[in-house]
């Protein structure tokens, strides 16, 4: 058996995928594997790269640098100049990250899916009753970031960022198995909330929540003189004043894991966009 074939064989057992994935001392597991990737030694990583690919679809062609110290240098990797233009017209938000679109749609009342038939509050994910009534009436779009992918996140439209609310929590897999199997798993996750204004749209509000996941527990923010993560334990707000050009990086993660969007009633999904199909950032994804 080859490794494509052996590698969509265990994926699609979803029973040993779950197990694996999931029931693992999760917290100590990434927190090992925060330890790990920063080990410096260019043999290990490329024979952790080796072992990597036998998982993923991993692809380097697209990265800046094509040799690497550590694993976190290849997990944060950057991409050769002008691979991810963002549409420059004004009335377009982009997509701030390469990913799969997951769950989207209208938010109905203060509620939205994370799969079918499991519904979540936004209060509870964003741990506020007013910014989930701001949203009400508006659409939420979920994004998934496989561990192959360009792990860096852009703003995906002129915007100025007032405040990040750091949420610690567990590190769930979010891969569409675990989204089947545990209710409100994103509420559960470390998050970091991320207030935002459009300010070339006439400051439209906008949330933009990076979650964090099993093996990946760190965000890095540029504006933030800190790296949230697990040890971290706040303050939980923290009061920004940062602009950011549109196509401008935000940060990253330190694996790979989930961004969610979050807008108010007057943006609507860009033509082709649905659960499924994937997306790179820089692409159309709220019109």
């Amino acid at each position: 058996m080859n490794n494509t074939a052996w590698r969509e064989k265990f994926l699609l057992n979803e029973d040993l995928n779950f197990l694996l994935t999931n029931r693992i001392p999760r917290v100590a597991a990434t927190r090992f594997m925060g330890w790990y990737s920063r080990i410096r030694s260019p043999v290990l990583t490329r024979l952790s790269i080796a072992v990597w690919r036998l998982f993923t679809d991993l692809d380097l062609s697209e990265a800046r640098e094509q040799r690497f110290d550590s694993l976190h240098g290849c997990f944060t990797r950057a991409l050769k100049p002008g691979l991810r233009p963002f549409d420059p017209d004004p009335a377009t938000v982009c997509s701030p990250s390469d990913a799969i679109v997951g769950a989207c749609g209208p938010i109905e009342g203060t509620d939205v899916l994370q799969a079918k038939g499991f519904p979540y509050p936004l209060r509870e994910l964003l741990g506020s009753d007013a910014m989930a009534q701001r949203m009400q009436g508006g659409r939420y779009t979920t994004l998934r970031l496989t561990s192959a992918m360009y792990h860096r996140f852009h703003a995906p439209h002129s915007l100025a960022v007032d405040r990040v609310t750091y949420i610690s929590g567990d590190t769930w897999n979010v891969n569409p198995i675990a989204l089947k199997r545990v209710q409100r798993l994103f509420c559960k996750n470390e998050r970091a909330v991320i207030e935002c204004r459009l300010s070339a749209l006439g400051d439209v509000p906008l949330i933009l929540v990076p979650v964090a996941a099993v093996l990946v527990a760190s965000i890095r923010l540029h504006w933030l003189d800190v790296l949230l993560h697990l040890r971290w334990p706040g303050p939980n707000v923290i009061p920004c004043a940062a602009t950011l050009a549109k196509g401008e990086e935000m940060g990253w993660f330190e694996h790979g894991s989930t961004i969610i969007v979050l807008t108010p009633p007057g943006l609507d999904l860009a033509p082709g966009i649905q659960s499924g199909v994937r997306i790179q950032a820089g692409q159309a994804l709220l019109r």
